[in-house]
């Protein structure tokens, strides 16, 4: 058990109690021996059966307890499993908002939604487990040894000589096992990957017409994890036969020794009988350990994975909190790079904003559009120069800034939600009223009176499908409903005919008003109707200026508007 499991809030109690329960049903344990060989031999002796039941009683009573205290080491262990779980999930699910997309997409959506899906329930069941059977394995197996000394110190000089023995097997068959679930764990994420970038491309396979070859990728990807599968369950049941056959050897090495011992009168019935009944007994908080290995191991495997992602360091831990409402913003030679071994994916971006603007952002396909408005939405975090807010030195990966903004990507994301739950997605309290305003403001009205089930017409996955504009239109209600100060816009109409381009921006310039506004596109027609143009270049901002200055500047932004 690792010591990293003493950080959950709440185990050192656990612990304490289980552990109490353990040494209790030990106790039980040799009691109930005790008294079930002091029956026997009473027996063997010639006595009535009638004499022998107060043993009778107190063996079962001793077998009542002990089984009894098994099912509440459970119940506590599940229960205790089942909130730490609870926890962790919103606890990674928190981490995983804070770090942002770019982590998720370079950790794989694949990985992290078997992660907090499969990974969390796997963890639990490890947790279940790992407590009790640790416990038991620290506690019951001395408890017995001490008892068993005690009556022969032969029989215990035995017991002390091959428990290390079974437990250095036990440690050989878990790293062959470690390993080869290491692979498993491996192939199921790509596998996990693979299938839902399939998901997501497969209206493209489609009309490529590359599905059925896409498909024998798929099968090799399933055929991969499907070895790696049965290779680990022919691990998992070598190792539990090869355990159980070297604690039988264990246990016929004590019986062997009692019983020639027994035959030259050197040892009497009653201890040989009563040691034999706690040979096994000694012996199997080891063997139940080896037998939840392979049961534990992916959970273990998963939990350490999330610790991970939840010892990534955010800036919005260590950052104190920013003014509320927005009124000026500054960058001084920031830059960004994606890894420390990487050049610099955008370089001294300097600029300095007072008050409400209409800010374009072009460049070529890899200037760093993308990359500037995630700094400004706060996915990801600067590496070199200051950017300060109101004054004030920030990163904008905080919260308070977090409100005050509107992300609108390429592709929004329309959840598996009403369409009222979708609109009021940055303002769950909007009444419909508000709703209905959106509705409105963005275009949508018309498409809301062909629903039957009106605002609470099912979208998204087993919903009603939209169009990219009409998802796009759901973005800017979510934006007209909240009214935040600040609008950040990547790309959002790159995947759209040039029709219903221009319908929508009808329909997006007047919820530009009043407010700060980022706008990267690589489609320049916009650039007349922002107020102050960012034109970047391998990175750097090399123009800043209006639609109508850079123009007669005849420079870089002129250059992109003749090509």
């Amino acid at each position: 058990m690792k010591q990293d499991l003493l950080k959950f809030k709440g185990i050192k109690p656990i612990l304490f109690i289980l552990t109490l329960l353990i040494i209790t049903q030990g106790a039980a344990i040799i009691l109930q021996a005790k008294w079930l060989a002091e029956v026997i031999v009473a027996l063997y002796k010639g006595e009535s059966l009638q004499k022998q039941y107060e043993e009778i009683i107190l063996f079962l009573f001793a077998f009542i307890a002990r089984h009894f205290l098994h099912l509440m080491q459970q119940k506590i262990s599940s229960d205790f499993a089942e909130k730490t779980s609870k926890n962790l999930r919103f606890q990674l699910l928190t981490k995983l908002f804070q770090l942002g997309p770019k982590f998720t997409k370079k950790q794989g959506s694949g990985t992290v939604s078997t992660l907090v899906i499969e990974g969390i329930s796997q963890f639990k069941t490890y947790l279940e487990l790992i407590l009790p059977r640790m416990i038991a394995t620290a506690v019951i197996p001395p408890m017995l040894l001490l008892y068993v000394y005690w009556m022969d110190w032969i029989s215990g000089i035995i017991l002390t000589i091959t428990m290390p023995i079974l437990i250095g097997f036990l440690i050989l068959v878990g790293l062959a096992a470690k390993g080869q679930m290491n692979r498993q764990w491996a192939t199921y994420r790509i596998l996990s990957n693979h299938f839902l970038d399939s998901l997501r491309g497969l209206e493209t396979l489609k009309f490529l017409g590359k599905s059925k070859k896409h498909s024998e990728n798929i099968k090799k990807v399933s055929e991969q994890y499907r070895s790696a599968t049965m290779k680990t369950l022919r691990v998992a049941f070598l190792s539990s036969f090869s355990l159980d056959f070297f604690t039988s050897l264990s246990v016929a090495s004590v019986a062997v020794n009692l019983g020639v011992r027994l035959i030259n009168e050197h040892l009497t019935l009653l201890p040989a009988l009563t040691i034999l009944m706690l040979a096994p007994e000694y012996f199997l908080p080891v063997r139940m350990v080896g037998a939840d290995y392979h049961a534990t191991l992916n959970g273990k495997e998963a939990g350490e994975s999330i610790q991970t992602i939840l010892g990534q360091k955010t800036i919005t831990e260590k950052q104190a909190v920013i003014d509320s409402t927005f009124e000026e913003l500054s960058f001084h030679s920031v830059g960004f790079r994606h890894q420390e071994d990487e050049e610099e994916t955008l370089r001294d971006i300097t600029f300095h904003l007072h008050g409400v603007k209409k800010i374009g952002i072009v460049g070529e396909s890899g200037a760093g559009k993308s990359t500037l408005i995630d700094l400004l939405s706060g996915f990801s975090s600067h590496t070199v120069g200051s950017i300060a807010l109101n004054g004030r030195k920030t990163s904008l990966t905080n919260d308070s800034w977090r409100q005050q903004t509107t992300y609108i990507p390429q592709s929004p994301y329309i959840f598996s939600l009403s369409l009222r739950d979708n609109i009021r997605f940055y303002s769950p309290e909007a009444t419909d009223g508000e709703v209905f305003d959106a509705l409105k403001a963005t275009g949508l009205y018309e498409l809301y009176i062909t629903f039957p089930n009106g605002l609470d017409e099912l979208l998204g996955d087993g919903g009603r499908a939209l169009s990219g504009g009409q998802e796009q239109r759901i973005a800017l209600a979510r934006a007209y409903l909240s009214n935040r100060p600040v609008m950040l816009l990547d790309e959002p109409t790159s995947h759209l005919d040039i029709e219903t381009e221009f319908e929508l921006k009808k329909t997006m310039l007047p919820l530009f008003n009043k407010k700060l506004v980022f706008l990267a596109t690589h489609r320049l027609h916009w650039m007349e109707e922002m107020d102050l143009l960012f034109v970047l270049d391998k990175g750097e901002i090399v123009e800043i200026g209006t639609h109508k200055e850079l123009v007669a500047k005849k420079g870089a932004y002129y250059r992109l508007l003749k090509a």
